[in-house]
């Protein structure tokens, strides 16, 4: 591939992970704004039913309430997650990769927000949960954690289907060694190195002259 077209493809990757990430980041940020300032801790609306329910309450663990107490941890963690995609997002010239990576980008970093700038300090802030579907989960979320959760899903059918960050189809190293092996191994066949020889003809009796 030329060198201007990886660039450009480069280029829109990283657009794609741009956009992607900062509109989950408003998203996530807008709504949670929302729920603190027209609902009160532990309140709950029914949207649905049990389909759908807002629960507004303050998580000090990770993804889905879990892991509760550890908040610094995470912290830590979603900081390096951070730091990670910005350096690899050069090597992406996927659009479905740009996508796996925006949404996992703007995802972390609507958490981490609240980790760092929320009470009770910084670096241990309570992220803001309301999404309840009982019917489906016995958790409470929120759009970070939905954008999280789908970057997973994109990234194992991306990897299941061998497309690389690169957008090209990769062929796994296995298939390419039983290719070459299956041709190194073909068998061809052998010709004489030497010409047969020809069989010495029969002697032929000889008679003596009689007198």
């Amino acid at each position: 591939m030329e060198p201007r077209a990886r660039t450009k493809k480069r280029s829109r990757a990283l657009i794609v992970l741009a956009l992607v990430a900062l509109g989950v980041y408003a998203l996530d940020q807008i709504s949670k704004y929302l729920v603190v300032a027209s609902m009160t801790e532990g309140s709950v609306i029914r949207v649905l039913n049990d389909v759908l329910q807002l629960h507004f309450v303050r998580n000090p663990g990770a993804a889905f309430s879990l892991a509760s107490g550890s908040t610094w941890i995470f912290s830590i963690i979603a900081a390096a997650v951070v730091v990670f995609i910005i350096w690899f997002a050069r090597r992406i010239r996927s659009l479905a990769w740009g996508l796996v990576f925006g949404l996992l980008l703007g995802g972390v970093l609507g958490n981490l927000t609240d980790r760092l700038l929320r009470e009770p300090g910084f670096g241990l802030g309570h992220v803001i949960d309301f999404i309840s579907t009982p019917w489906m989960l016995p958790a409470i979320y929120n759009v970070a954690d939905m954008a999280i959760v789908t970057s997973m899903a994109i990234f194992m059918i991306l990897t299941i289907r061998g497309i690389g960050v690169d957008g090209n189809k990769v062929v796994a190293e296995s298939k390419k060694t039983a290719s070459t092996l299956k041709q190194t191994d073909a068998v061809t066949p052998e010709t004489p190195t030497t010409a047969p020889t020809a069989a010495a003809p029969a002697e032929t009796p000889t008679t003596e002259p009689r007198p």
